[in-house]
């Protein structure tokens, strides 16, 4: 499988969760009692599962980014940043342009990750599953969407039933997928003057088009997208850092053993 280095997507605008990215970049929104950034709860997964070496690709208000986690010693990780090319559009464009400049590599396992979700998912798991399934790509997948919106039945004009965000059975890409990085030169192929690059939307349909392996790694585990204003503002923090509490563990002993 070769050497896993993540990259975290921290780019894009957040005009889902305006007017806060007015101010802030959205991966620094704060969420949990501690009112740490997303970004910190995320590179501490990463590191909680091993990942040590991480580039992070930004772009809109990329100092507070830089200015916080520096070179990621305060957190046991090995931080690099790709400020994004403007000519080349989209997270697909993004992790090109950090291929073009030597921060991912050929010869290296890339863990993908969306800089607005947060999971409890073994992510050692489903790089072992990557590895041992020899895949071009896999993604993380989630069993069951809750939908954001209430679900009627009506006969007429008549409501006949009622049923408030209900959990539907599909299966939902999560936004963290691991890439072998075999697979970068595509985007060169893929990238097109002036026109968005998406991974999901490009990238894996292409692999799967070449019948290269892609595979599905299928969770239950905890997951969250912040990426709406909606889901942001109704966030039970509590009930967040009860999930990451393990993120912690060694901050928790060093506040009791000072008290």
């Amino acid at each position: 499988m070769g050497k896993v280095k993540a990259v975290v997507l921290c780019g894009g605008l957040g005009s889902r969760l305006r007017p806060l990215t007015y101010y802030f970049q959205k991966t620094m929104l704060p969420v949990g009692e501690r009112q740490k950034p997303i970004l910190e709860y995320i590179l501490r997964t990463l590191r909680y599962n091993e990942v040590t070496r991480a580039v992070l690709l930004a772009s809109y208000k990329a100092e507070q980014i830089q200015n916080y986690f520096k070179g990621g010693t305060a957190l046991g990780m090995e931080l690099s940043y790709a400020v994004d090319d403007p000519s080349l559009k989209g997270n697909g464009g993004a992790l090109l342009n950090a291929y073009r400049r030597g921060l991912v590599g050929e010869d290296e396992t890339i863990l993908v990750y969306y800089g607005d979700i947060l999971t409890t998912m073994d992510l050692r798991k489903m790089l072992e599953q990557h590895g041992r399934a020899c895949a071009a790509a896999t993604l993380a997948v989630a069993r069951g969407y809750r939908l954001p919106v209430g679900v009627v039945k009506v006969k007429g004009s008549k409501l006949v039933k009622m049923e408030e965000k209900p959990v539907i059975d599909i299966d939902v890409g999560m936004g963290i997928l691991a890439l072998q990085g075999e697979v970068l030169p595509l985007l060169e192929q893929l990238a097109k003057a002036g026109a968005e690059l998406d991974i999901m939307g490009h990238l894996l349909p292409e692999l799967i088009r070449r019948r290269m392996r892609v595979e599905a790694f299928v969770t239950s585990d905890y997951w969250l997208d912040v990426g709406s204003i909606e889901i942001y503002e109704k966030l039970d923090h509590v009930k967040l850092d009860e999930s990451f509490r393990h993120l912690y563990m060694y901050e928790i002993k060093e506040e009791r053993r000072t008290k």
